[in-house]
This record gives structure tokens, sequence and C-alpha cells, in this order.
């Protein structure tokens, strides 16, 4: 057969589908994450420790 270029490879295409669903998935549930405990961006400076005495 002469359109052998045009051929598509059914699996590879398959993988990055599934590749491309968990990567949303993914992202959604760290969107969630981020509204349910949002990181800090300034870190908070350590109180000083107490003189003993």
């Amino acid at each position: 057969m002469s359109g052998d270029d045009n051929l598509i490879d059914f699996s590879t295409e398959r993988s990055k589908r599934i590749h491309d669903l968990h990567d949303k998935k993914l992202d959604d549930m760290r969107k969630v994450f981020e509204q349910v405990l949002p990181l800090s961006k300034a870190k908070k400076k350590p109180g000083k420790k107490p003189k003993k005495r």
C-alpha cells in the first residue's frame, strides 16, 4: 500500500489521551486542595526562644 505514511498508531494516541486525562484530574485535585489548604506564600518567622534562667 502506498498510503502507509498516513497510518495512525492507536495505542500511542490512546496513551497520550489517557495521560492528558490524568493530568486534568491531577490539576483539578490540586486546585481543590489549594482552596481548602492554601499554601502560605511568606514563611512565618520563628519566635525567639525564651532565655533559660
